[in-house]
Order: structure tokens, then C-alpha cells, then sequence
């Protein structure tokens, strides 16, 4: 493997550690919600469905028209990104609705 593929799969396992915090915090905020019970729970349980397959749909439409690269490394980095945002926008829909 060359240096700068090496490179590559660190900055990956980076951005992978940070979406998984990431990820964590939306949880979390989630969870509270959950446990408040009602209708804003159920409402934000059908929107984190809602989500994850608009997501999925997403990315196997980018990968289909081969917007999401030609290597492994290139394909991995952009989904990640796309699913960082996808949890930075939850992550702050959430916590402005405290």
C-alpha cells in the first residue's frame, strides 16, 4: 500500500470515529425525546425511519450514476460525508427543539 493511500484510510478511520460521536449524540438527543413519550416521540420516530431510507436511496442512486468515485477509498470518504451531514442536521434540529 502506498504512503498516500495509507494516508487515505487514516483520514477515513478519522472521519469514521466522528461520525460514530457524532452519530451517539443524535442518540442520545433522540432517546430523550423518545422518553417524553407522545406525539412529538412517535413523530420523530417516523421521521428517523423516514430518514435512514431516503438516505440509503440517496446513495445507491449516487453509486448507481457513479457520482460516489471509481476507488474504494474515494467511495467510502464521500459517504461518510454524506452521512455526517445527514446526522450534523439532526444533531441541530435536535437540540434547538429542547
Amino acid at each position: 500500500m502506498a504512503r498516500i493511500e495509507a494516508l487515505d484510510w487514516i483520514e477515513i478511520a478519522d472521519a469514521t470515529m466522528r461520525l460514530a460521536f457524532e452519530s451517539a449524540d443524535v442518540i442520545g438527543l433522540r432517546a430523550a425525546k423518545a422518553a417524553k413519550g407522545g406525539s412529538k416521540a412517535t413523530d420523530e420516530a417516523w421521521l428517523m425511519w423516514s430518514e435512514k431510507v431516503q438516505s440509503l436511496a440517496e446513495l445507491q442512486t449516487r453509486l448507481f450514476w457513479g457520482s460516489m468515485g471509481t476507488n474504494p477509498a474515494t467511495t467510502t470518504r464521500r459517504t461518510l460525508t454524506h452521512y455526517r451531514q445527514k446526522v450534523a442536521a439532526n444533531r441541530r434540529r435536535l437540540r434547538q427543539s429542547k
